[in-house]
Protein backbone atom coordinates (compact mmCIF):
# COMPACT_ATOMS: atom_id res chain seq x y z
CA UNK A 1 0.00 0.00 0.00
CA UNK A 2 1.71 3.22 -0.98
CA UNK A 3 1.52 6.09 1.29
CA UNK A 4 -1.79 8.87 1.88
CA UNK A 5 -1.06 12.71 0.86
CA UNK A 6 -3.42 14.06 4.04
CA UNK A 7 -4.43 17.64 4.51
CA UNK A 8 -6.80 19.57 7.08
CA UNK A 9 -9.61 18.24 4.95
CA UNK A 10 -8.99 14.67 4.99
CA UNK A 11 -6.91 14.69 8.39
CA UNK A 12 -9.94 13.16 10.50
CA UNK A 13 -11.20 10.64 8.00
CA UNK A 14 -7.57 8.93 7.13
CA UNK A 15 -5.57 9.41 9.99
CA UNK A 16 -7.89 9.82 13.17
CA UNK A 17 -10.94 7.26 12.06
CA UNK A 18 -8.31 4.59 10.41
CA UNK A 19 -9.21 1.17 11.84
CA UNK A 20 -5.17 0.80 11.85
CA UNK A 21 -2.31 2.24 13.41
CA UNK A 22 -1.15 5.17 11.19
CA UNK A 23 2.58 6.70 10.72
CA UNK A 24 2.87 10.38 9.77
CA UNK A 25 5.40 11.51 7.95
CA UNK A 26 5.27 15.71 8.25
CA UNK A 27 7.76 16.92 5.92
CA UNK A 28 8.62 19.37 3.24
CA UNK A 29 10.16 19.37 -0.83
CA UNK A 30 12.84 21.93 0.48
CA UNK A 31 14.25 19.59 3.29
CA UNK A 32 16.96 17.81 2.80
CA UNK A 33 17.13 14.86 5.43
CA UNK A 34 13.00 14.69 4.80
CA UNK A 35 14.10 13.32 1.27
CA UNK A 36 16.37 11.12 2.83
CA UNK A 37 13.69 9.83 4.84
CA UNK A 38 11.08 9.71 1.99
CA UNK A 39 12.40 6.03 0.28
CA UNK A 40 12.13 4.89 3.64
CA UNK A 41 8.79 6.04 4.98
CA UNK A 42 7.74 4.76 1.35
CA UNK A 43 9.26 1.07 1.61
CA UNK A 44 7.78 0.75 5.05
CA UNK A 45 4.05 1.86 3.51
CA UNK A 46 4.75 -0.81 0.87
CA UNK A 47 5.78 -3.50 2.88
CA UNK A 48 3.37 -3.57 5.78
CA UNK A 49 -0.64 -3.79 5.27
CA UNK A 50 -1.17 -3.76 9.48
CA UNK A 51 -0.68 0.29 8.97
CA UNK A 52 -1.61 3.03 7.24
CA UNK A 53 1.42 5.38 5.82
CA UNK A 54 0.59 8.83 5.30
CA UNK A 55 2.29 12.46 4.99
CA UNK A 56 1.52 16.01 5.59
CA UNK A 57 3.44 18.78 3.80
CA UNK A 58 3.91 21.20 6.68
CA UNK A 59 4.24 24.02 4.16
CA UNK A 60 0.63 23.12 2.91
CA UNK A 61 -0.29 22.53 6.42
CA UNK A 62 0.89 24.88 8.93
CA UNK A 63 -2.29 23.92 11.34
CA UNK A 64 -1.63 20.31 11.80
CA UNK A 65 2.23 20.71 11.71
CA UNK A 66 1.10 23.26 15.13
CA UNK A 67 -1.27 20.65 16.37
CA UNK A 68 1.12 18.09 16.49
CA UNK A 69 4.01 19.70 18.12
CA UNK A 70 6.23 19.69 14.95
CA UNK A 71 8.72 21.51 15.41
CA UNK A 72 11.29 20.12 13.39
CA UNK A 73 11.16 18.10 10.27
CA UNK A 74 11.37 15.55 9.18
CA UNK A 75 9.07 14.62 12.35
CA UNK A 76 7.26 11.07 12.43
CA UNK A 77 4.14 10.71 14.68
CA UNK A 78 2.10 7.36 15.08
CA UNK A 79 -1.41 7.78 16.25
CA UNK A 80 -3.41 4.77 17.31
CA UNK A 81 -7.31 5.13 17.93
CA UNK A 82 -7.09 8.68 17.08
CA UNK A 83 -4.29 9.18 19.66
CA UNK A 84 -0.49 10.02 19.72
CA UNK A 85 1.70 7.21 20.61
CA UNK A 86 4.58 7.48 19.64
CA UNK A 87 7.00 10.06 18.05
CA UNK A 88 10.37 11.42 16.85
CA UNK A 89 12.01 14.08 15.21
CA UNK A 90 15.22 13.57 12.30
CA UNK A 91 16.12 11.67 10.06
CA UNK A 92 15.85 8.17 11.76
CA UNK A 93 17.03 4.69 10.90
CA UNK A 94 14.11 2.12 9.63
CA UNK A 95 15.14 0.32 12.52
CA UNK A 96 13.82 2.67 14.69
CA UNK A 97 10.35 3.64 12.29
CA UNK A 98 9.72 -0.33 12.77
CA UNK A 99 10.42 -0.17 16.56
CA UNK A 100 7.46 3.24 17.44
CA UNK A 101 4.97 0.93 15.13
CA UNK A 102 5.39 -2.22 17.44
Amino acid sequence: MSTVKVNEQNFENEVLCSKKPVLIDFYAEWCGPCRALSPIVEEIADSREDIKVCKVNVDENMSLAQKYSVESIPTLVVVKGGSVVNKVAGAVPRSTIEEMLD
